[in-house]
């Protein structure tokens, strides 16, 4: 449990994402990989949805990341068209407070719907990539990088979920919801502009 609180306490004064520039930059699967890892909203989101579908156990193991990850190659490839998604910034912070209410809540939330919200909060995230694509540019490798780096990501949140349940032992229950409700509140705070 301290692990958590102190992993989500170092991202939380890390500041908000810088990954949104909004002036496109080069499609290099660096800059694809490193924009899910730079931005604490992304962090957090993608982290999150990993808790989320290890807490739910079952076929939501695979399919709320999964569900996350075709939604998002979908609005990036969108965004990179140039499609707009209104309140995008908005739809990622929020992301996070849902998200992680959904993990605090535990197994009382349907597979179902987690699958559905995962995928609708995907969009967001996807949008803010794709708009990332240089007009022209080859966005494949860059594409590639962003997909991988949030399904680690993804992972990563699964682990850690594995993690607290083997180390919290009786208490997993309790230390995984109080791990989706700091997520939450860190989402409170990123979307009132105060991290």
């Amino acid at each position: 449990m301290r692990a958590l609180l102190v992993a989500l306490s170092s991202l939380a004064i890390s500041g908000t994402a810088m990954a949104h520039t909004g002036l496109g930059m080069e499609a290099s699967f660096v800059h694809g990989f490193s924009h899910p890892i730079l931005g604490t909203d992304h962090v957090l989101a993608m982290l999150a949805v990993g808790l989320l579908a290890f807490v739910l156990g079952g076929w939501a193991r695979w399919s709320v990341p999964a569900a996350f990850l075709v939604a998002m190659v979908l609005a990036a490839v969108a965004g990179a068209q140039g499609m707009r998604l209104p309140l995008a910034e908005a739809g990622i912070g929020l992301s996070i407070v849902v998200i992680g209410a959904a993990v605090a809540l535990g197994r009382s939330l349907p597979a179902s719907l987690a699958v559905a919200l995962a995928g609708g909060f995907a969009l967001f995230h996807g949008h803010a990539h794709g708009t990332e694509i240089v007009v022209g540019a080859s966005g494949l490798a860059y594409g590639f990088g962003f997909v991988l780096a949030t399904a680690l990501l993804h992972g990563a949140g699964a682990a850690l979920g594995f993690a607290v349940a083997r180390l919290a032992g009786a208490h997993s229950p309790f230390a995984l919801r109080a791990g989706g409700a700091a997520v939450a509140l860190t989402g409170v705070a990123l979307l009132g502009g105060a991290l």
